[in-house]
C-alpha cells in the first residue's frame, strides 16, 4: 500500500452532522445569495403591484451593473489574496493589503489563515486523497461540501510563517465577524437610513442591495464551482473563459499547479488576455503604482526573448 492508499478521502473522513455543520459558511453559501434572490423578487414584485412604489425602467441596468461590479470587488479581494498573499508571487504596500481586506470582507470569504490553511494542503495533495476539495470524490463535495462540513483541526492550524508578517492580515482574522457584520448589515442599515431621512426612493436601494448580495453569490459559486470544480476537470475552452470573466482569471487552471507563483493567469502581452486575466491586470497596475512590487511571472505568460543579431 502506498502513503496516497493510506490516507482516507476528505470527503469520507469528516464527520456531517449538524453539530459539525459549519453554519457559518451555510450562510455565506447558500442562506445569503437565497435571501439577495428573494429580496429583489420581492422589491420588483412590490413595485408592479403597489401604486405608492414606484420601479422605473432604468433600475434594470443598474441593477445588472452592480451585479458586475459586485463580482469584480470581490475578485479584486481573492485574486491578491490567491496569487500574492497565498503563493507569494510578489509583494503588497499596506493600502493594497487593506483593499484586499475590504474586498474579502465584502466576498466573505473567512480568516485569511484558513483560506491559505486550505489551499495549502489543496496544492499538497492536488486530486489526491487528502485535498480538501478534490472533485474526484465529489463534485459537490468539491463545490459546497468541504465549506460546510470542517475538520476542527484544520480550523486550529496556526497562520503559515509567511503570513505573519502582515499586519492587516492579523487584524482581520482577529475581527473578521465583526468586521463582517459591519459591512454585511450595518453600512446597509445606514445606507437604508440616509435614503428615508433624505425622502429618498427606498425600493431603488433594496434592489442595489439585493444585487449586490446576489453579485457576491454568483462570484462565490464561480469560484468554488469554476476553480475547485471544472478547474480540474476537461471543459470546453469558450466555458474555462465564462468562469474567468466571473472569476477575475482564477478559474484558468491549466497551468496553475505547475507555476502557482505567478501573477499572471495569462500572457502577459495582448488586450484581450488582460481583459479576461483582470485580477493580474489588477496587479500589474499596481506595481506601477508601487502599491505591489517583485511580482513573479510564470515563464510561459512573459514575452518571448527578442534574439540577438551577430
Amino acid at each position: 500500500m502506498t502513503p496516497d492508499e493510506s490516507i482516507i478521502a476528505r470527503s469520507e473522513a469528516i464527520l456531517k452532522n449538524w453539530r459539525t455543520l459549519d453554519w457559518a459558511s451555510v450562510f455565506s453559501a447558500i442562506i445569503y445569495p437565497v435571501l439577495g434572490i428573494t429580496a429583489l423578487l420581492v422589491a420588483v414584485i412590490a413595485g408592479l403591484a403597489l401604486e405608492g412604489v414606484a420601479v422605473y425602467w432604468w433600475y434594470a441596468p443598474l441593477a445588472i451593473a452592480t451585479i458586475a461590479a459586485a463580482v469584480f470587488i470581490c475578485n479584486m479581494g481573492i485574486g491578491p489574496l490567491h496569487r500574492v498573499l497565498q503563493h507569494r508571487a510578489g509583494q503588497l504596500a499596506v493600502p493594497a493589503q487593506i483593499m484586499v481586506m475590504i474586498n474579502c470582507i465584502i466576498a466573505m470569504q473567512g480568516r485569511m489563515k484558513d483560506w491559505v490553511n486550505y489551499h495549502t494542503q489543496h496544492h499538497h495533495w492536488a486530486d489526491r486523497a487528502g485535498d480538501p476539495h478534490n472533485p474526484h470524490e465529489s463534485k459537490l463535495w468539491a463545490w459546497v461540501g468541504w465549506l460546510m462540513w470542517r475538520d476542527e483541526a484544520d480550523l486550529e492550524r496556526p497562520t503559515a510563517r509567511w503570513l505573519e508578517r502582515y499586519s492587516v492580515v492579523r487584524f482581520h482574522d482577529k475581527h473578521f465577524l465583526w468586521l463582517y457584520l459591519i459591512a454585511h448589515l450595518m453600512v446597509p442599515l445606514a445606507a437604508y437610513a440616509i435614503t428615508w431621512a433624505l425622502g429618498g426612493p427606498l425600493i431603488l436601494i433594496a434592489i442595489l442591495h439585493a444585487s449586490l448580495v446576489i453579485g457576491r453569490g454568483l462570484q462565490f459559486h464561480a469560484t468554488t464551482l469554476g476553480v475547485n470544480v471544472f478547474g480540474h476537470l476537461n471543459t470546453p475552452k469558450w466555458f474555462d473563459y465564462v468562469l474567468a470573466f466571473l472569476t477575475g482569471g482564477e478559474a484558468l487552471h491549466g497551468h496553475h499547479h505547475e507555476f502557482p507563483r505567478s501573477a499572471l493567469h495569462l500572457p502577459k502581452r495582448g488586450i484581450w488576455n488582460r481583459i479576461v486575466d483582470y485580477n493580474g491586470t489588477a496587479l500589474l497596475i499596481m506595481n506601477k503604482l508601487k502599491l505591489a512590487r517583485d511580482l513573479k511571472i510564470a515563464p510561459q505568460f512573459l514575452p518571448a526573448p527578442v534574439p540577438v543579431r551577430n
